[in-house]
């Protein structure tokens, strides 16, 4: 099935199971909700990056990924553009980064979105278990009000 593709691409990652790495999957629910009437955004949530979302990546105008960082303050909310990685070789056939995963799709499909910028949440715990820490918990709001606002930036192309 070939992917459509979208003006925004949002495109999480996390596991649900492991603390606060679930924070991406949690924005990108949020997500779906707040933007469920625009036809162009498609939000899109896995376990991790893979190749297989190369298309999907290089045919969107613009993506925001969303991710938790462990070398990130726990609570501390960024976001920083996102250039393809230099080259493609080495790639794994499970977990890309978002460096790699742009790089993938310039490499495949000959195209790159407008804009990338990778939006994360310094985790405090990624141990089993389903609970966020304190601090990201503290930290969604701020999380959400930076999604919102990025990707109306982008819809408007800036």
């Amino acid at each position: 099935m070939k992917p459509t593709s979208s003006r925004c691409l949002i495109l999480a990652c996390g596991n649900t199971l492991r603390g606060d790495d679930g924070a991406g999957p949690w924005l990108a629910e949020w997500a779906k909700l707040r933007f469920q009437s625009e036809t162009n955004i498609r939000v899109v949530s896995r376990q991790q990056w893979a190749p297989e979302l190369a298309e999907e990546v290089a045919r969107a105008e613009s993506v925001l990924f969303v991710d938790c960082s462990v070398e990130s303050a726990p609570g501390a909310v960024k976001i920083v553009p996102v250039q393809p990685s230099v080259g493609t070789e080495g790639l794994t056939t499970h977990q890309l980064s978002a460096a790699q995963l742009l790089a993938l799709g310039r490499d495949l499909y000959d195209s790159l979105p407008r804009n990338a910028q990778l939006l994360t949440i310094g985790a405090g715990s990624t141990e089993l278990g389903e609970e966020f820490s304190d601090a990201v918990k503290a930290a969604l709001p701020e999380a959400c009000q930076l999604l919102e606002a990025t990707v109306l930036r982008l819809l408007k192309g800036q």
